[in-house]
């Protein structure tokens, strides 16, 4: 089955699926209009490019069935025409997706990296299309896909393009481009339209798996996402492409490429095992030292419930637990990781802590929700410059499987319901030993069916030489310093 994997993978690597959507000949006259748009035409035009694709594909929302499930009734025969139905007739299929429209404006520090090209109010734009299907072709499973455009633009794009130019040792690794990138999956399923200093169009498959439901359990191959721990900010035992702990737009986790299976004994026990090849960044080959393989097992005594996870990713060997349970009408949850290095590092093996609690109530007629988490990280440093050099944590951060430098966190967040169509949000990630943090209030508006408004802030406290007040970078009198900034998006789910 892996082999399998692997030699459909490559296939997918040598010829691009997505050039089947937009082919190679054509990307380039979709850059050079886009090119000669004013930037707010340019905005509009991907704006209205989703609308039509959401119009076209209503008649396909319109005629799928609006009850399918995982296991869909078998019908074999047609009931007007009493006679056996053609193979394509017998396959269901579910569609649905979103359209979100983003604006942000961000104010970069007078000290911060940004300082050679000039601060002040830095205003960005996004927006992204997401068409899911699930095709089920008899009861032993079904197909899942998710395609995904993406266009963003705006003056932080262009600063950080700038700074490229003119100190790219330092500031090369700053540039995210607000794309993903398919180099180190096993499959390439990211096709760039246009990546340019002033905007960048790529669209994507973030899912396609198939997933096998035999009577014992389920086996899913291709590019899905898998969530472990208990974490509701920081989560070290989710070591697969985990939200980071600022991330307040968590709808969908960007997919892997993996197996997973799961399965259950005795009613009591529930495992799961995974695999995530990857490539090599320079090689492109697949590599072990690159992978993941891990497994856990889940169970439950009581009103308590366990996990106990080991595995490698990358070098590291990871062992875990995990457990939560009520407290009264608190609901507690702790997971634990010790994180066993490569020798070449220098460094033994290092302990990931995360506990939390949460609690909902009533106050003045209005529902409220709340939650307080203690994170500790022991391979971060007190002394941050040092701590971004640090090889072993600036690897992580790269990866995306450590999203901080401190050590020891104390976060939380507040959720008040002012009536079921509007609700609003405090979080506070706060590091205890500047301390230094940020806040994060937001307010959410179901303003019509299907439709959301989202506005909201990130807003940094600590004085300079904290985490998140700015630190010095390196030998310059620059700091790294996260903007404060306001976001306004606008989603549309269909």
């Amino acid at each position: 089955m892996i082999g399998s994997f692997l030699t459909i993978s490559n296939t997918f690597k040598q010829f691009p699926v997505l050039n089947l959507i937009i082919p190679e000949a054509h990307a380039q006259p979709v850059c050079f209009i886009l090119s000669k748009m004013p930037r707010g035409c340019k905005f509009l035009l991907i704006y209205l490019h989703v609308i039509i694709l959401i119009a076209l594909t209503s008649p396909a929302v319109l005629s799928a069935s609006p009850d399918i499930q995982n296991r869909p009734g078998q019908s074999f025969f047609d009931i007007n025409q009493n006679k056996p139905l053609k193979w394509h007739e017998e396959i269901d299929a579910k569609w649905g997706g979103l359209v979100k429209v983003r604006g942000d404006v961000s104010w970069p520090d007078d000290e911060s990296y940004f300082k050679p090209v000039g601060t002040g109010a830095y205003y960005d734009g996004f927006a992204e299309l997401r068409l899911k299907n699930k095709l089920f072709p008899a009861n032993w499973g079904y197909l899942e896909t998710h395609y995904e455009a993406i266009y963003a633009e705006g003056d932080t794009r262009r600063k950080l393009n700038k700074l490229a130019r003119f100190y790219p040792d330092l500031y090369g690794s700053l540039i995210t481009g607000g794309s993903v990138e398919d180099n180190r999956r096993l499959m390439d399923l990211t096709k760039t339209i246009c990546d340019n200093n002033e905007y960048s169009l790529h669209h994507r498959l973030d899912r396609l798996v198939l997933v096998l439901q035999p009577e014992w359990g389920n086996i899913r191959i291709g590019r899905q996402a898998l969530t472990w721990g208990n974490g509701l900010l920081f989560n070290p035992m989710d070591l697969f492409n985990p939200f980071a702990p600022t991330d307040i737009d968590r709808d969908y986790k960007i997919g892997d490429d993996m197996i997973t299976t799961q399965f259950s004994l005795y009613k009591t026990y529930d495992f799961q095992f995974l695999y995530v090849p990857r490539r090599d960044s320079d090689s492109h080959n697949v590599e072990w030292n690159d992978s993941s393989l891990a497994g856990k097992l889940h169970f439950v005594s009581g009103t308590t419930e366990f996990d106990i996870m080991a595995g490698r990713h990358y070098k590291d060997e990871v062992i875990g637990f995990g457990s939560q349970g009520y407290l009264g009408d608190t609901v507690w949850r702790m997971d634990a990781t010790w994180t066993f290095l490569p020798e070449e590092s220098g460094k033994n093996s290092y302990l990931s802590v995360v506990a939390n609690m949460d609690y909902s109530w009533v106050w003045l007629k209005k529902n409220f929700y709340g939650f307080i988490e203690f994170y500790f990280n022991g391979l971060g440093k007190n002394n941050y410059t040092k701590a971004y050099a640090d090889p072993d944590i600036s690897e992580r951060l790269v990866r995306g499987d450590m999203f901080s430098l401190g050590r020891t966190y104390l976060s939380g967040e507040i959720q008040a319901e002012l009536n079921p169509l509007l609700n609003v949000y405090l979080t506070i990630i706060n590091n205890l030993a500047d301390p230094s943090g940020i806040l994060q209030p937001r307010l959410n508006w179901d303003m019509a069916e299907n439709t959301q408004l989202t506005f909201g802030a990130n807003i940094g406290y600590g004085k300079t030489g904290t985490e998140y007040g700015g630190f010095k970078i390196g030998q310059t009198n620059y700091l790294n310093k996260p903007s404060d900034s306001a976001f306004l998006w606008l989603t549309y789910f269909f």
